[in-house]
């Protein structure tokens, strides 16, 4: 290969200065007259135009020095197109590859990870990654990267990649169309990072360095990517059309109703509008191939959280949902067109008529958003058929941070209203935020105010939150606080409880021992407090902590703390219809626990968390975690597990609460997998059987295959059962 003389041993370590280290690097992209021929070579001439993206930094196990084996990066484009390549040298060639699927996570795996911020916000970037074996990825990272939640595999666009295994390196290259990108047109500039790892030399490495306390995908950290053959223009003509088919068969045997057979059409289209706005319509839409929830035993009073799979709705998410607190959010997706089956515990749909969403960037600082979505009404459930509108807004102040305000309408335009009283006839939020991020990183935060408003006027109807979090090299320290009011009603949110303030405080101390085997150790602490107007102070808790990471990847945490809880009503925490604790008291318990996650690059790996000590007015214990075994690179077994025993006094709850998930991934090829999930939830009575066969005959278009079914798990009496075939092509015009 002609560019692997030019790779170098930069990758040795100099003399660290912080300061030098921290400036970004540049690289630069040229005119490619021709194209590229895709087959991960990166043997074309062409490749050495320009200024590669090299001399990558070390973040794991240290964040000092070069990484030892060098990575580079090359860029080209031309009208239709960017080109990227990257060539990674490597100790050998056994390479960890969990599977052949698609939009695989990065960690305890071989792979690079192409991070691209056309608009130089350091807010929200575009992802696109390769491993060793040609395996695809894409991605979004929304909100600056700062969590891990941040990241959303689930996108997906119209693009190709190939790769190449040589001596003692690997390489690949990739075409993105134009068309598939959101950037400002004339831009001549464009803010880029890569990040790699590599499981031979146990080492993590990016272009622009990333301190260890920070998060790999932090988009604080961007070097410069130049287009030096003239800015690279927006495509004028940007149609895509989604259009999909599909039929199912389902039968109720608990109703002991016949087979019910249905068909569909509808589908989507994606129209560009200028160089950074998205109009994305939806016409009938199905979401019958997206996969099933992990199912949970919840021994709270609180409903849990199931994050958004849905694609139509995660492009530009964050301009939407990530208003308020993740326990106060007045807009959650997964209020239009889902509800739940509280025998099953699986989301069902309630048929979305049409929708449509424009969204993104007026310009470099103003992103904008308008949701609308219509949803049929629901006779079973007495729901009438509600309109949905979400607009948003959102103006960048200084380096990173933004102001932004949400409008949220659920309105109600028939003359049919909700036969169970529990849904006004309109329900709407207004909001400002003020998000917070420093240049360095080292301060995050947001504040914000919400108000809601129904047909019953007046009461307690706000909802306000501060979070502020320092991140220096050895303390992470947050505070936060929130009130949601008692009359706050956010129909189309996530709010599980109202009427309280809570506050709390966490830090922890790092230390970067010089040792072989551990890379970071430190005590942790955590305090919260919870009170209700009128009543003072109710629920609080106290934990303390030690948590060890290693250099084999694996870590250890344990910890001890006191949890007060004050029930006003009578509570089950089994949830099993058994006696109630009494309401109109207190609970104080002490409780010990430890985490511990094994080596993830080892074909057999685990992750257990266990819990004991006193639960309420008795005892209670807790032991759950995973294991996980990989038959690269066709797949992997991961058995998810979670026991509970709660043991109270009698008449109350003394039982055993069993859940037990496996999964099974097999991937036939590059564009045919399967997933199986078989769950098992002792607290719900039921058993599930979810399959999930896919084949992606032609880019981003795909054939779904899924069959569902679920038992009894006292008789083993089939509930309901169900079949489901849909195809999908992505069409441009």
């Amino acid at each position: 290969m002609l560019l692997l003389l030019a790779l170098n041993a930069a990758g040795q370590s100099l003399q660290f200065n912080e300061r030098q280290a921290n400036l970004p690097p540049l690289a630069t992209a040229v005119v490619f007259p021709n194209g590229i021929q895709l087959d991960g070579r990166v043997d074309e001439l062409e490749w050495q135009g320009g200024q590669p993206a090299k001399d990558f930094w070390e973040t794991f196990p240290s964040d000092t020095s070069y990484s030892a084996y060098p990575t580079e990066i090359y860029f080209g484009y031309d009208d239709q197109n960017l080109y990227v390549a990257a060539i990674c040298r490597t100790p050998g060639n056994r390479f960890i590859i969990p599977s052949l699927r698609r939009d695989y996570r990065a960690g305890d795996n071989d792979n690079i990870t192409f991070v691209f911020n056309p608009f130089r916000d350091k807010t929200n970037a575009i992802v696109f990654g390769m491993n060793p074996y040609g395996v695809n990825r894409e991605a979004l990272i929304y909100n600056g990267g700062e969590n891990r939640e941040d990241f959303r595999e689930e996108w997906d666009n119209k693009w190709r990649g190939e790769s190449y295994i040589g001596d003692d390196f690997w390489s690949c290259e990739l075409v993105i169309p134009f068309s598939s990108l959101r950037f400002p047109d004339g831009a001549a500039e464009w803010f880029f990072n890569s990040y790699r790892m590599d499981t031979q030399s146990n080492t993590r490495s990016t272009w622009h360095r990333i301190p260890q306390n920070q998060i790999i995908m932090s988009l604080a950290y961007m070097g410069s990517l130049k287009f030096i053959d003239g800015a690279p223009r927006a495509q004028g003509k940007n149609i895509v059309a989604i259009p999909y088919a599909g039929g199912s068969m389902r039968r109720d045997y608990e109703a002991d109703t016949p087979t019910e057979f249905d068909g569909d059409v509808g589908g989507d289209a994606k129209i560009g509008i200028g160089s950074g706005l998205n109009l994305d319509l939806t016409v009938n839409p199905d979401f019958s191939q997206v996969e099933v929830d992990r199912q949970v035993i919840n021994t709270t009073r609180f409903e849990v959280f199931f994050p958004e799979r849905r694609q139509f709705f995660l492009e530009n998410a964050d301009l939407f949902g990530s208003f308020g607190f993740e326990r106060a959010n007045p807009f959650f997706s997964r209020r239009i067109g889902v509800t739940r089956d509280t025998t099953t515990g699986e989301g069902l749909q309630n048929p979305i008529y049409f929708g449509a969403r424009l969204s993104g960037k007026a310009d470099d600082n103003w992103r904008i958003g308008l949701l609308n979505m219509q949803a049929a009404r629901n006779l079973e459930q007495g729901l009438p058929s509600f309109n949905y509108t979400v607009a948003a807004t959102q103006r960048r102040l200084g380096a990173r941070s933004n102001v932004g305000g949400i409008f949220v309408n659920k309105q109600n335009f028939t003359n049919f209203s909700d036969s169970t009283e529990r849904n006004a006839d309109f329900n709407r939020v207004v909001g400002f935020d003020f998000n917070l991020a420093t240049r360095d990183n080292a301060w995050n935060g947001k504040t914000f105010v919400h108000r809601s408003f129904s047909p019953q006027e007046g009461g307690d109807d706000y909802t306000h939150g501060l979070n502020l979090e320092y991140r220096h090299r050895n303390w992470n320290v947050e505070y936060d606080h929130l009130y949601v009011g008692e009359d706050f009603n956010a129909e189309v949110g996530f709010v599980p409880r109202r009427g309280y303030f809570t506050s709390g405080v966490e830090a922890a101390y790092i230390r970067y021992p010089a040792s072989p085997r551990v890379i970071q150790k430190g005590p942790v602490m955590e305090a919260r407090m919870f009170s209700q107007p009128g009543d003072g102070l109710t629920d609080r808790n106290l934990m303390a902590g030690y948590q060890w990471r290693y250099a084999n990847t694996s870590r250890f945490n344990m910890g001890a703390g006191y949890e007060y809880i004050f029930l006003f009503n009578d509570f089950d925490p089994s949830r099993t219809g058994a006696t109630p604790l009494p309401g109109g008291q207190g609970y104080g318990y002490w409780r010990a626990g430890a985490e511990y996650a094994s080596d993830g690059r080892k074909r057999l790996s685990t992750r257990l968390e266990t819990e004991a000590g006193q639960f309420f007015n008795g005892y209670g214990y807790r032991l759950s975690g995973n294991l996980e075994y990989r038959y690269q690179p066709y797949g992997s077994i991961d058995l998810r597990f979670s026991y509970q025993y709660i043991d109270l006094p009698e008449p109350y709850a003394s039982t055993a609460l069993f859940l037990i998930g496996p999964r099974i991934d097999f991937t036939f090829s590059k564009s045919v997998f399967l997933t199986t999930f078989v769950q098992y939830n002792e607290q719900i009575d039921n058993i599930n059987i979810n399959a999930r066969l896919q084949w992606r005959f032609a880019p981003v278009s795909d054939f779904f295959l899924v069959y569902t079914d679920n038992y009894d798990s006292l008789d083993m009496g089939i509930k309901n059962r169900s079949l489901v075939a849909k195809v999908t092509y992505w069409l441009n015009i």
